[in-house]
C-alpha cells in the first residue's frame, strides 16, 4: 500500500497551495485500496452490495429456442414463394412446453410466448397478422408480414454456459438480482460492508434538541453526511459533535480509527483553525492538508491514521455545509466506492445552455448549484439557485444539479454551454 507522501513526491507539479481537483482525485485514487473480507449472502439480501467475484453462467438462458410472441411457428422456407401463405395447424405449444406433433412442410403449430420452438420451425408469425378458418385448422397470412427468424429467441441468446454474467465490483441492482435468479443462483459472495465513522468539530455546534446559546448553531453536517453515506450502503458510526479540545479530538480520532475503515470529519481544517487539529491528525498517521483550487470546499485533509494496530482513511472536510457536500461528492464518494471494491463509472456530465451570466475566475473548479429545466425554445437550460455561498445550504436543497465550471474556464455569458452533473442518483 503506497504512502501518501510517496505518491505526492512523484508529482513534479504538486502544489499544496492550489491543488487542481483532478490531481487531488488522482492522488486519492492511488492511495486508496479495497478492504479485505467477503461474505456469502442470500440473493434477496444482496441488493446494493458489491459483488466479490465474477459470476459465470452455468446455464444457457434461454435453455431452448423459444417463441418471443403468441402466434404460429413454422419454417421460414414457407415464405420463399411470397404472396399469401396458407398452412395447416397440427398442434400447439404452451410456455415451458414443446409441441408434441412434428411440423412438416405446409404446416404450423399454435405457439405461446416462451414455448419451445417445434423441430424444423424457425419463425413465428404474430397472431394478429393471421386469418384463421372457422375450425382453427388452417391459417393464412401475407408473407411480407414477417421475415425469416422473426419472433424467436435463440438458445443461450441472453447468456450461454461459461459466459461471464456479472463482473466482480458491480453494485448489485434489481435487474442483476433477476439475472442471477434466472441462473439458479441462490447465494452470492459480496464484499463486507464498509464501516464509516463521522463527526463534526466545533464548540459552537449543538445537536438537535439542545438549546442554542448566543453564537451557536445546530449541526447540520452530520445529517447531510448521514444521508449521503446511506446512499452508499455502508455501516455508519455517528460520533456526534467533538469540541475544540486536543484531548477530545485525539480520543475521537483514535476511537473512530479503531472501529471504522474510513473516518470523515467536518470543520477544523480551515486556515486559521487551531494548530492542534492538524498536529493531532498528522501525529496519528500519514496525512496531507490541501488547499484545493475549487469553490466551495478549498480546505481539505486526506490520508491514513492509525491507533493500536488499526488503520483508517481520513477525510477532513471543511465546516461550511455546502462545502461538506461538494467535497464529499467530488472526492469522498469515489474514494469510498474504491475502498468498498466497487467499480463505478464517473458520473456523466451534460452540456446545456446557461440561462444567465455566471461570474468565474480561471484557475479553479467551481461547483455552482443549478436548476436544470426545459428551455422555452426547446432543449435544456440551467440557472443558478441564487446565492452560492458555501454556508447557504438552501442552495443545495433547491438545486437538481451541479453546474461544473472547469479549472481553466472563465466568465460564462447567458446562452453559453456549460456542463452539469445531475443530482438524480447522487443525492
Amino acid at each position: 500500500m503506497p504512502s501518501l507522501q510517496s505518491v505526492i513526491s512523484c508529482l513534479s507539479d504538486y502544489d499544496p497551495g492550489a491543488l487542481p481537483v483532478a490531481q487531488a482525485n488522482q492522488i486519492i485514487g492511488e492511495v486508496v485500496e479495497p478492504v479485505r473480507g467477503t461474505e456469502q449472502v442470500a440473493l434477496r439480501t444482496a441488493f446494493d452490495r458489491v459483488l466479490a467475484e465474477d459470476v459465470i453462467s452455468r446455464l444457457d438462458v434461454p435453455a431452448h429456442d423459444n417463441a418471443a410472441m403468441d402466434g404460429y411457428a413454422f419454417a421460414s422456407s414457407e415464405l420463399a414463394a411470397g404472396g399469401n401463405v396458407t398452412l395447416t395447424v397440427v398442434g400447439s405449444a404452451f410456455a415451458g412446453a414443446a409441441c408434441e406433433q412434428a411440423v412438416a412442410r405446409g404446416q404450423a403449430a399454435r405457439i405461446m410466448t416462451g414455448a419451445i420452438m417445434p423441430a424444423g420451425c424457425d419463425t413465428v408469425i404474430p397472431q394478429e397478422f393471421v386469418d384463421v378458418d372457422v375450425e382453427g385448422e388452417r391459417i393464412r397470412f401475407d408473407a411480407k408480414a414477417v421475415r425469416a427468424g422473426d419472433n424467436r429467441r435463440l438458445r443461450g441468446e441472453d447468456l450461454a454456459i461459461g459466459q461471464p454474467a456479472l463482473a466482480a465490483g458491480r453494485i448489485l441492482q434489481p435487474a442483476d438480482l433477476g439475472l442471477l435468479a434466472s441462473l439458479g443462483v441462490a447465494e452470492v459472495k459480496v464484499r463486507r460492508r464498509l464501516r464509516v465513522a463521522f463527526f463534526s468539530t466545533g464548540d459552537e455546534l449543538r445537536s438537535i434538541g439542545e438549546p442554542l446559546d448566543a453564537g451557536c448553531v445546530y449541526d447540520s453536517n452530520r445529517y447531510t453526511l448521514h444521508g449521503m453515506l446511506r446512499r452508499l450502503n455502508v455501516d455508519l458510526i455517528d460520533m456526534g459533535v467533538v469540541p475544540d479540545d486536543p484531548a477530545a479530538l485525539e480520543a475521537a480520532l483514535r476511537s473512530a480509527c479503531e472501529n471504522a475503515d474510513a473516518v470523515i470529519t467536518s470543520g477544523g481544517v480551515s486556515v486559521g483553525e487551531a494548530d492542534y487539529t492538524k498536529q493531532i491528525m498528522a501525529q496519528l498517521g500519514d496525512v496531507t492538508f490541501w488547499k484545493i483550487a475549487m469553490r466551495p470546499g478549498r480546505p481539505m485533509a486526506f490520508g491514513r491514521i492509525a491507533s493500536h494496530g488499526r488503520e483508517a482513511l481520513l477525510f477532513g472536510l471543511p465546516g461550511n455545509p455546502v462545502a461538506v457536500m461538494v467535497t464529499f461528492y467530488h472526492f469522498v464518494r469515489a474514494a469510498l466506492h474504491r475502498q468498498m471494491g466497487a467499480k463505478v463509472a464517473p458520473l456523466p456530465l451534460m452540456r446545456v445552455r446557461s440561462a444567465q451570466a455566471i461570474r468565474k475566475k480561471p484557475g479553479r473548479t467551481e461547483y455552482q448549484r443549478g436548476i436544470l429545466a426545459p428551455a422555452p425554445e426547446g432543449g435544456w437550460q440551467v440557472s443558478i439557485t441564487g446565492q452560492q455561498g458555501s454556508g447557504v445550504l438552501r442552495s443545495m436543497s433547491e438545486a437538481n444539479c451541479f453546474i461544473v465550471l472547469g479549472h481553466e474556464q472563465g466568465m460564462v455569458a447567458a446562452g453559453d454551454e456549460v456542463e452539469v452533473m445531475l443530482f438524480d442518483g447522487l443525492m
